[in-house]
Parts: structure tokens; sequence; C-alpha cells
């Protein structure tokens, strides 16, 4: 169930040839992920395993051209990954085709497994972090116990439920188990029964990996790579819902209030249809004493958890309508309203005027409640006293009735990682909060989010274009 499953094949040279093209479809298709769902380390560790079975390849062919034995390759097992990876649900994928250590609760590695557990995907779904463990395998070579040569399902899984449990950082919610060519019934069963394992809830995406190559003008099939039959489960890990202990810093204090159900009512110099009018009025409110707002008295609601860029690209003047206005404003005066950050705020400037900032952002809000904890609400109105305008504090005062403010509450395994220069505390905590109430974080911080990237933890943000409040 990791990279060493793979199958035979005769070594003559069509079939080698025809699996190197199949490397290569691989490797058009890795490159072609998007950086918004998987990180540029992510995709150099596939690249070097494509490459790997290229290298393979071509050495059987050149130093055995006439050699009709059985070789192994794992490409199918790629192929599988990358089927995964494409799927529109997946999201925030953070680490693929590595071990996960296990670790004893005072922080040790535990001795079993020496090398920690092989997990392909680290991703999140629907805002939860969570393990895929790929199996490209012929079912019929799957067995429970296992033997000398093969440890078995069982023990496999077992293994990496342990170390799910022992996590911190990379804890999931849950694990899915992909066996790409399906699975014995008898052992569907026992995966059920012994793990409480059910079918995986989400359809997946055919897509059907063609491989082709021109020939007298004409394009021909070589291969056909369909997952129709493949079998998904989903072991769903109960300790995720550990918290911090309320003594750890910023936990105290919670903020107290409501979010309000009546609509604000706008005045006179923002007329109704305007983008942040529009914008706040797409904001689903709900009554809720923030003291009790937990996940599961969420739950089935869709959230989002704002940071404090995100609060100052929805009222900032640069989004509503000071475009203009800025770029007649003499160079002179601008450097001495923005000094050193002139620059950055025509840039944004002329972002704005190419691609409106409110139209993506209500589209990603729409329909969706949406929540600070309480360090964003007061560093977001201190900002605003010192560097804010008129407008922009009364856009602020009408966003801020639409949200739901929630005491700080990061997550367990946010707390978990070291505090660096790059992970600061206040960062933690306002990510970390997101993360316990498993809604993505809306923000243009992505410094920070490439920091946590490479820490192999996968965190579900959302990015948006920076915008500066302009003192309007």
């Amino acid at each position: 169930m990791k990279g060493s499953d793979g199958y035979s094949t005769n070594s003559n040279p069509k079939l080698i040839e025809d699996e190197q093209k199949r490397c290569r479809a691989v490797e058009d298709r890795i490159r072609s992920l998007p950086l918004s769902k998987i990180t540029n380390s992510c995709k150099r560790t596939l690249l070097r395993l494509v490459n790997s079975e290229l290298e393979f390849l071509s050495r059987l062919s050149s130093n055995s051209p006439n050699f009709a034995g059985p070789i192994c390759v794992n490409i199918g097992y790629l192929e599988s990954v990358v089927h995964i990876l494409q799927q529109t649900f997946i999201t925030g994928v953070s680490r693929v085709c590595k071990p996960i250590p296990l670790t004893s609760g005072n922080g040790e590695k535990k001795c079993f497994p020496s090398k920690g557990v092989h997990v392909d995907i680290v991703c999140t779904i629907d805002s939860n972090p969570v393990w895929f463990v790929v199996s490209d395998r012929n079912p019929k070579y799957i067995s429970w116990s296992g033997s000398h040569k093969n440890k078995g399902l069982r023990m496999r899984i077992e293994q990496v439920v342990e170390a799910a449990h022992s996590s911190l950082t990379l804890k999931p919610s849950s694990i899915i188990l992909f066996f790409a060519n399906g699975l014995d019934k008898v052992l569907s069963l026992k995966v059920g029964d012994e793990f409480g394992a059910s079918e995986f809830g989400k359809e997946f995406f055919i897509f059907d990996s063609d491989i082709t190559e021109e020939l007298e003008g004409d394009w021909v099939k070589l291969h056909a790579r369909s997952f129709r039959g493949a079998s998904i489960f989903q072991i769903k890990i109960d300790a995720f819902m550990d918290t911090v202990s309320s003594s750890e810093p910023g936990l105290k204090d919670p903020l107290r209030g409501t979010a309000t159900l009546e609509l604000p009512k706008y005045r006179s110099n923002l007329v109704p249809g305007d983008a942040f009018c529009s914008l706040i009025s797409r904001i689903k409110l709900i009554s809720l004493d923030t003291d009790s707002a937990t996940p599961e008295a969420l739950l089935g609601e869709e959230l989002v958890n704002f940071d404090t860029t995100a609060l100052v690209a929805l009222v900032s003047g640069i989004s509503n309508d000071d475009t203009d206005k800025l770029l007649a404003t003499p160079e002179s005066e601008l450097t001495k309203r923005f000094k050193s950050n002139t620059e950055f705020v025509i840039a944004q400037v002329k972002s704005e005027i190419q691609t409106p900032i409110l139209t993506e952002l209500e589209a990603v809000i729409s329909g969706k409640i949406c929540m600070i904890c309480k360090t964003v609400h007061l560093e977001f109105k201190e900002l605003l006293s010192m560097c804010g305008g008129s407008n922009e504090k009364w856009r602020a005062d009408h966003l801020l009735k639409c949200l739901l403010v929630v005491p700080d509450h990061p997550s367990a395994r946010m707390m978990g990682l070291p505090t660096t220069r790059k992970i600061a505390l206040k960062n933690k905590i306002l990510f970390g909060t997101g993360d316990y109430f498993h809604a993505p974080t809306l923000t243009a911080n992505m410094g920070f989010v490439r920091a946590i990237s490479q820490t192999g933890m996968p965190l579900s943000t959302v990015e948006h274009r920076p915008r500066a409040l302009t003192g309007d």
C-alpha cells in the first residue's frame, strides 16, 4: 500500500516503451497541478519518483535489450496518487509519499516501525486534515494477516491508525484507504468490522488516463487507465477533537456578544447594489452566544475564518472605488501619506482596476458564516484607529456586525508547532482558531501559509490579494 506496490510485465522493448510513455503522461499531470492545491516541494517529490521509474526503464532497455523476464514497475501507484490529487475536493496538499514518524506522549519517537508509517497524501478535505493510503495492487495479492514476505493489510492499517493517534501537528480527522484496483469483499468486511471503516462519501471524478502518439498524421491511443473499479474507505479518528488546554496563552477572557440577525442599514452615501453592500448582504447571519460557539454547535454550517488582512481588504478605499482618486493624487502627497509603502499601494490600485477584489471575495463568502477570533477583532480595531479614514471605519462598523466573533481557540495541532520568527504565536492563534472550527482562513499572509506547509501540516486557507487602508 505504498511506493513498493508494483506489477510485473515482460520487459520486451515495446512494453518498456509503453511504460515510459505512461511515466511521461503522469509527469505532465503532476506539472499541471496548481500551486493553490499542492506545494512545490510535494511536486518535486512526485517528479523525483517518476524520474526514478524512467531511469530504471531506460537502464533496462539499454543494458538488456533482449531480456524477456518480468520487471516490477510502480507507475500504476503514481497514477493512482495523481488521480487523487486531481480531484477538486482535495486541497492543501502538504506532504506526499513520505513516512510519518510515530511519537509517544512525551514526543519521543517509538521504536516500531523504525522509519515511521508511510502515508501517500496529507491534505485537507472540507477544511479537515486527511491522510490517504494508496494501493495499486491486484486484489488477489492483498492478504489480511500477511506472511513472512508481507505484513498484511490488518497490520498496515493498525500502524497508520496508531500514527494518526500519536501525531499532533499532522493529526488527521480521518484516514482514507484507496484501493485503485478494488478490494476483495471478505477483506472489505474485515476493514469495516475491525476498524469501523465505511465507504468514502465523496464521489471521485473519473479521469481516463489516455496515452496517445501521432502516427502518420493520426493520434492513436496506446493505453487507458480507469479507476471505476476502485474501492475507497474512510476511517474516522476520534482524537482529532482534542483542544489546547484553557491555560494556554490566548484562551482566557472570551469575548462576549452575539452576531446580529438584522441586516445593517446603510448610509445614503452607499447605495444598495454597490459592491460592498452586495458583499455583506451575502454573508449568512447567525444568532449565537459566542461563548457557546463550538464546532459541534456549528455542525453542518459553512464557515470562513477572516484574518486581519481579509478585513482590511474588504473595507479598504482601494477596494471601494477610490482608485481614480488615488491615481490623481500627486506623487509627493502619496509619498507623504504612505511613505515607503507608496509603490506597494499603487500596485494594489492597478491590480484593483484590472480585477476588482470584492467581486472575487463575494464568491468566496456568499452563503457562509464569516467568523473572526478575538485577536483579529482587537488588532483590526487598533489598525483602524491608527490608519483608517472615516469611510473605512464606517464600512468596518457594518462589516463587524455581520461577523461571528469567537474566543481565541487555536487547535492543538497548530499550537503544537514551535513558535518561530516565521510562525508567530499571534498567527498560530488566529489560523489555529479557524483550524479548530474547521473553517478555511481567508488571508493574504502567504509567508505564514508557506511556513506551515514546510512543516508538512495541511492547513485550509484561501488566498486573496492584499489591500491597504488609505485613510479615506
